[in-house]
C-alpha cells in the first residue's frame, strides 16, 4: 500500500535562505522547522526533501560539500526527533556549468515521482511545501497539494502570484510549523463528497 509523503523544499522553507549555500556552518534551522517535521513524523508521513542546488552547476559547491550540508542538516533536525526519509537534489542550471536543460529542475516533476516510486508514495494525497512559484508548481505537477510558507521568498511569491495562481494554492503559513499543524489537521477530515 502506498503512503502520502510531505515533500519539502530546503532553502527558506527549513532552513535560513542563505544565498547560494555552499559552507555548512552558514546552515540555520528556520525556527521550529525541526518541530515542524518531528510532527509530520509522528502523523505518519514520508519527509522528502526537494532541492535545487545550482551552486553545483555554478561550482560554489561539489556533491561532496552538499553532503556535508545535508549531513549537518540531518544533524541538527535530529535534536528534535525530527527526521528525513530522503533528500533529492538537482545539481544542475540551463545558464551555468554544463548549461543542462534537465528534467529535474524544479517546477519539473521528476525528482517528486522519482521519490514517489523509489519510496511508494501516493503522490494524490501528498503535499509539496515552499516558498516559491517553482516549488509550487513542481508539486502541482507531480500531483500534490501546495502550500506556500511567508518565510524565504514566500512572501514575495505570493505577493508576485495572480489571482489564479493564489487560488491554486492549497495553504498559505506563516512558517513550515503552521503548514504542518494544517496538513495534520487535514489528515482528519472526513472526504469530501464527489
Amino acid at each position: 500500500m502506498s503512503h502520502p509523503a510531505v515533500f519539502i523544499d530546503r532553502d527558506g522553507t527549513i532552513n535560513v535562505n542563505v544565498h547560494h549555500l555552499h559552507r555548512v556552518e552558514d546552515l540555520q534551522l528556520i525556527p521550529n522547522a525541526d518541530k515542524a517535521i518531528a510532527k509530520l513524523n509522528a502523523a505518519g508521513y514520508a519527509i522528502i526533501v526537494i532541492t535545487n542546488q545550482s551552486a553545483i552547476a555554478r561550482g560554489l559547491l561539489t556533491e561532496d560539500g552538499l553532503t556535508e550540508i545535508h549531513t549537518e542538516l540531518k544533524r541538527q533536525l535530529a535534536t528534535q526527533n525530527a527526521t528525513l526519509n530522503a533528500i533529492y537534489h538537482c545539481p544542475h542550471h540551463p545558464d551555468y556549468g554544463e548549461k543542462i536543460i534537465c528534467t529535474c529542475r524544479k517546477p519539473k516533476p521528476h525528482m517528486l515521482q522519482h521519490a514517489a516510486t523509489k519510496h511508494n508514495l501516493d503522490l494524490s494525497r501528498s503535499y509539496m511545501i515552499g516558498d516559491s512559484l517553482s516549488d509550487l508548481q513542481a508539486g502541482w505537477n507531480a500531483g500534490c497539494q501546495s502550500a506556500l510558507v511567508r518565510t524565504g521568498y514566500g512572501e514575495e511569491t505570493w505577493h508576485n502570484a495572480d489571482t489564479q495562481t493564489r487560488d491554486q494554492i492549497s495553504y498559505f503559513g506563516n512558517d513550515l510549523l503552521n503548514v504542518a499543524n494544517w496538513i495534520i489537521s487535514q489528515k482528519h477530515l472526513p472526504p469530501t463528497p464527489s
